[in-house]
């Protein structure tokens, strides 16, 4: 796979965590599909469909701790116009009253080229015990 391929599907990755870690709502729908599905703790095991779900996350009661994602050990795998994006993500939380926390997920993120623009189509999120 050329080198910038997968140097543009690592920052995209990026891009779509800075914007869940700034709530950013716009940013996350810029990068999405709308019929995006996804597995998930927070889904208690079901299949999620399309952005609501996770737009409740973003909201203006969610939480003002600051927070930061770091990608570690990630994998880039190109299939034609469909890419998987795999690594562990890494998050430091500092609540606004509190002490820092840091947590880690298995993240796999599939992204599809549409229109000649990559866009986040499917993910699965496991916590790592």
């Amino acid at each position: 796979m050329p080198e910038s391929t997968q140097d543009e599907l690592l920052s995209l990755s990026r891009r779509l965590l800075s914007a869940i870690d700034r709530r950013d709502w716009a940013a996350y729908c810029e990068l999405c599909d709308p019929t995006l599905t996804s597995f998930e703790p927070e889904a208690l095991g079901n299949l999620v469909e399309g952005l609501p779900f996770h737009e409740f996350y973003f909201s203006d009661e969610a939480s003002g701790d600051r927070v930061q994602s770091t990608i570690s050990s990630p994998s880039v795998r190109l299939m034609g116009d469909c890419a998987v994006v795999t690594y562990v993500r890494l998050t430091q939380r500092w609540p606004q009253n509190g002490s820092p926390t840091s947590a880690a997920t298995d993240e796999t993120r599939v992204w599809q080229r549409q229109h000649g623009v990559w866009k986040h189509v499917h993910f699965h999120r496991s916590r790592v015990s």
